[in-house]
């Protein structure tokens, strides 16, 4: 598929759900095509101590989110590349567009691994337009082999000290970028500004990094932070919560 940008994303990280709101924006108003791509935060980690290295919350998220990259490798096998941008939308508003229920008794972990399961997956494929056995790949592993694929596809664009999500403008000969990452979703009216900011420093082969590790928590539901609060400032390494370098 030869499109603008390759978006890779992992279902489960709230700042690439983020950001992706945003490139939708600008698709509204500008002809941007988007091939949505796929980066597993749990490949990328495989071989680091979540016990020792990453809040506890942290595996069971990322394992989630690898089984439901292992949906989306199998509904684009199926139905093609077009299937993806319905679907990741599908996800994403489950996950962090819908506020957690008052009567929710259920740890933060057991929230990370339900997404992981059929009964997550099933309502969200509805949702898509997509066949419900679909769902039969969450435990198939043999999708991995694809999903890591694309996984070091998208670091070698960028390097490996590197989070979610990774944009690679104007490929295949243009420059890839970890972010940006944003917090807040821009007004309409701003969205295209900020967009035209980013593939300006994009088009200069020369630009490597504009960074800094303080982010607010994002504007989602799931974090109970809406539309006119700011979130929570937090310092991230590496583009994730890990507790050491």
């Amino acid at each position: 598929m030869d499109a603008d940008i390759n978006f890779y994303f992992d279902p489960v990280c709230p700042f690439a759900w983020m950001t992706s709101k945003w490139v939708r924006q600008v698709q509204a108003q500008r002809d941007y095509t988007v091939d949505w791509r796929f980066i597993s935060l749990r490949l990328v980690n495989a071989q680091v101590d979540y016990d020792a290295q990453f809040p506890p919350e942290y595996e069971a998220g990322h394992t989630a989110g690898l089984r439901l990259l292992r949906v989306a490798a199998r509904a684009r096998a199926e139905y093609g590349r077009e299937a993806m941008a319905p679907l990741y939308a599908a996800f994403g508003t489950h996950i962090f567009d819908t506020a957690p229920r008052s009567d929710n008794h259920r740890s933060e972990v057991e929230m990370r691994e339900l997404r992981g399961t059929r009964g997550f997956a099933e309502p969200i494929l509805a949702e898509a337009g997509l066949p419900l056995e679909l769902a039969d790949a969450l435990d198939d592993e043999s999708w991995d082999i694809e999903i890591q694929q694309e996984t070091d596809e998208a670091l070698s664009l960028t390097g490996k000290d590197v989070g979610t999500p990774i944009i690679h403008f104007a490929p295949p000969t243009g420059v890839a970028f970890f972010g940006p990452v944003i917090s807040r979703l821009p007004h309409e009216d701003l969205a295209v500004e900020l967009w035209d900011h980013v593939v300006g420093l994009a088009r200069f082969s020369g630009f490597a990094e504009l960074k800094r590790s303080l982010r607010e928590q994002p504007q989602l539901a799931a974090f109970g932070v809406d539309a006119g609060t700011v979130g929570k400032q937090e310092d991230w390494h590496g583009g994730s919560r890990r507790q050491k370098k």
